[in-house]
């Protein structure tokens, strides 16, 4: 049977044309290749999203792949970041990475997230840097509340805050105390601080899953507070002074796990209420004017000998690295939120298809990065007769 050529209007210009006129193209092709549709606003003639989702739907027709959650917030990041003109980062950021991050509560206002998009509680992945654009260990998921009150304050602003609301006892910006103290520190996770700003800052919300800590003193603070997770805190913390070749020094530090060991131990041993009861460890005064000195004693040298011998396995971490490897190569997991046993070396890895509807790269000058829908491993499983 013979068959026309498709023709794409403006292809040359798509191939020849700047990194947003590529990336909207792509956006565009991906939406229709999932059979979805971008936002209206988008779809105006000759804008490079709807050139995308045209010549996407005439080659794909109906034959779409299945869609999932995460698939779908996985597009829509990328038109946010497309509208925003931010970057995004193809290889790093993809479906099994967003099911990776998945939270089941906000980290700063702990509450369970869900509910339509646009209410306060709906779940929406936010930078935590918003200069670092949309990248691995940038990205976090909160509640649409906590997002709002994310944007336009830095560190030492949601720092003042906290101060503010805890001075008063009152709600400063919508927010208590202790959801501006975690603000702050989500946001200085990805803000490169000086050493001595960032000994200030309390550790009142662990780093999320995947979130990339950029200052050493916030790494050991984490490192540190970790020891205190499981049973058999007490010797890993005195092996660890025990490292410390300066006497003040090491006094210092068992004068911080003093104060610490006195929240861990009224916290009980459930993982969920310990985590919180550290987190809330760190707003206590006492614990902080410990750790700042001992930390300020140490210095910043000090800082990253000690970070090496003090970093604990994350296995969260561990398995997002071990997952986004395998799409990076090719293999795909399993487009989830649900974590695989500890125990298994990888995640019911298996090789994509070939020819799965790659765009026409001599029409658009795309490169191509896997995309494949995680639910349907086999390119030809989810499509509709044509």
């Amino acid at each position: 049977m013979n068959q026309c050529p498709l023709i794409l209007a403006d292809a040359d210009h798509a191939h020849h044309g700047d990194a947003a006129s590529r990336d909207g193209f792509a956006v565009g092709w991906d939406h229709a290749r999932h059979g979805l549709v971008p936002p209206a606003d988008l779809l105006r003639e000759g804008t490079p999203v709807d050139q995308g989702w045209r010549a996407g739907r005439a080659v794909f027709g109906r034959r779409s792949l299945a869609c999932t959650r995460t698939t779908r917030l996985w597009l829509q990041l990328r038109t946010q970041a497309w509208r925003q003109e931010e970057a995004f980062d193809h290889a790093q950021v993809t479906p099994t990475f967003l099911a990776q991050i998945h939270a089941r509560r906000c980290p700063v206002l702990r509450v369970p997230l869900g509910g339509a998009a646009g209410d306060a509680d709906a779940a929406v992945v936010q930078p935590l840097n918003p200069r670092g654009g949309y990248v691995a260990g940038n990205l976090v998921m909160m509640s649409q509340r906590a997002a709002l009150a994310l944007v336009d304050v830095d560190p030492r602003e949601a720092l003042r805050r906290f101060q503010q609301s805890r001075a008063c006892a009152q709600d400063v910006g919508g927010l208590a105390a202790p959801a501006w103290a975690r603000l702050a520190a989500l946001r200085s996770f990805a803000t490169p601080l000086p050493f001595p700003e960032a000994t200030r800052l309390p550790l009142a919300a662990f780093p999320p899953v995947a979130v990339h800590l950029v200052n050493a003193a916030q790494r050991l603070q984490a490192a540190v507070t970790t020891h205190f997770m499981a049973a058999g805190w007490s010797g890993r913390t005195r092996a660890l002074a025990a490292t410390l070749a300066e006497r003040d020094v090491r006094h210092d530090f068992n004068l911080f796990v003093g104060a610490m060991a006195a929240r861990v131990l009224d916290a009980g041993r459930e993982p969920q209420f310990l985590r919180m009861a550290l987190e809330d460890a760190w707003l206590h005064e006492r614990v902080q004017r410990r750790w700042q000195h001992f930390l300020l004693n140490l210095g910043e040298a000090g800082t990253a000998a000690l970070l090496q011998r003090a970093q604990a396995p994350v296995p969260e971490a561990t398995r997002v690295r071990r997952a986004t490897a395998a799409w990076r190569s090719g293999r795909h997991t399993e487009d989830s939120p649900a974590a695989p046993s500890p125990t298994e070396e990888c995640w019911r890895l298996q090789a994509p298809g070939t020819g799965s509807g790659a765009p026409p790269s001599g029409a658009v000058g795309y490169r191509l990065s896997p995309t494949h829908c995680l639910a349907n491993p086999r390119p030809d499983v989810g499509r509709s007769a044509g």
